[in-house]
């Protein structure tokens, strides 16, 4: 779903007629003017949206450097994550055709020391699992689009050999640092994975901080309505318990109203803790589903007139961001230095349509 050309992957134009440098370099095409990731940098909105973002592109990097053969000093991912005082621990490899998919960061205090960071910034996570999209290269096409046709069709990654291996990292990563302090982020067909890995642990109360960049907008949707289904499922079979129960007493009724209603509410509430944070670019036909392009998004009211809380995701739209295709689904707008956006919650019909079933029955 993010197409990394063969030229892109190889090279960025020429260098005086000799050889050409890779691609992706962190000092010439990352963010600009970046600030030291100091004491309150991650409670910082644009900090943190360039630096997750960041972090995915190393995902990218690192499977540029395996099909490049770049090891070690030469290989260029790690200039993607220790500006941020992030060390790679792990790598998820396909086992289809050994491509990196993704990588699990960790914070890195020793890194963090030498630009005198005592300790972890508030609000910087202690763990990063990130997850690339597509690359049409030779030795990865076959499986990313298999995965890509996977989603759009299916409506679900939980086939994928990726889904089970990023849900395996993630619930690893959650056991050692606990769920406050992970963080799970992708881009295009990553943050289906990322999506996916993070409902999954939603219907299991587990929450996680969770960053989607360019999501495709057709099963996104659809995925958050599955889980309103779970809680549906769960609280039908919560009240039928309940209403058996309360057969023994001397009010029935009023007893199982009683349960439902504190039930139900439990539900909500805890559903309503997993708000997952939306990157769009409305020129992007795969995500631009999820804001109308009439009028700017603004924040919407958390309750709807009939009183019923409605869900939550936040929805990032990117104000003055690429027109073409291409650049428009790529991941580098979102770590731009100037990048405007602007807050939308529940505000485009597809999110409304999907996002409030979370917390009001059909």
């Amino acid at each position: 779903m993010h197409r990394h050309s063969a030229q892109e992957a190889q090279g960025m134009g020429s260098n005086g007629g000799g050889a050409k440098p890779p691609a992706w370099e962190f000092h010439a095409t990352g963010p600009r003017n970046l600030s030291s990731p100091g004491r309150s940098a991650w409670k910082n909105p644009n900090y943190r949206r360039i630096a997750i973002s960041c972090l995915v592109q190393a995902a990218y990097v690192l499977e540029f450097d395996r099909q490049e053969n770049r090891t070690g000093e030469t290989a260029i991912a790690p200039n993607w994550w220790k500006p941020f005082k992030y060390k790679m621990v792990r790598l998820l490899i396909d086992p289809r055709d050994g491509s990196i998919y993704g990588a699990l960061l960790e914070w890195d205090q020793i890194a963090a020391l030498s630009d005198w960071i005592m300790r972890r910034p508030d609000g910087a996570p202690k763990a990063v699992l990130a997850l690339r999209g597509t690359v049409l290269k030779q030795s990865t096409v076959a499986r990313d689009l298999e995965d890509d046709l996977r989603y759009f069709a299916q409506e679900s990654l939980r086939g994928s050999v990726r889904f089970a291996g990023a849900l395996e990292v993630l619930k690893s990563a959650i056991d050692t640092h606990g769920s406050n302090n992970v963080c799970v982020a992708g881009h295009s067909l990553g943050a289906g994975y990322a999506m996916q890995v993070g409902k999954t642990l939603a219907k299991d109360g587990v929450f996680v901080e969770c960053h989607l960049f360019n999501p495709p907008s057709v099963s996104l949707g659809l995925g958050l309505r599955k889980l309103q289904d779970k809680v549906d499922k769960v609280l039908k079979r919560y009240i039928s318990g309940s209403s058996s129960n309360a057969v023994e007493s001397s009010h029935p009724g009023q007893k199982g109203e009683t349960v439902s209603e504190i039930g139900e509410e439990k539900l909500i509430k805890e559903v309503k803790r997993w708000v997952p944070n939306l990157y769009i670019n409305n020129s992007d036909y795969i995500c631009c589903f999820y804001v109308d392009r009439s009028g700017v998004p603004t924040v919407t009211a958390e309750k709807r007139g009939d009183g019923h809380p409605e869900a939550r995701a936040k929805v990032f739209v990117i104000a003055k961001g690429p027109q073409k295709f291409l650049k428009a689904h790529g991941l580098q707008q979102w770590w731009m230095d100037d990048s405007e956006l602007h807050l939308a919650v529940n505000e485009s019909k597809l999110m409304y349509k999907h996002l409030k079933s979370l917390c009001t029955s059909a």
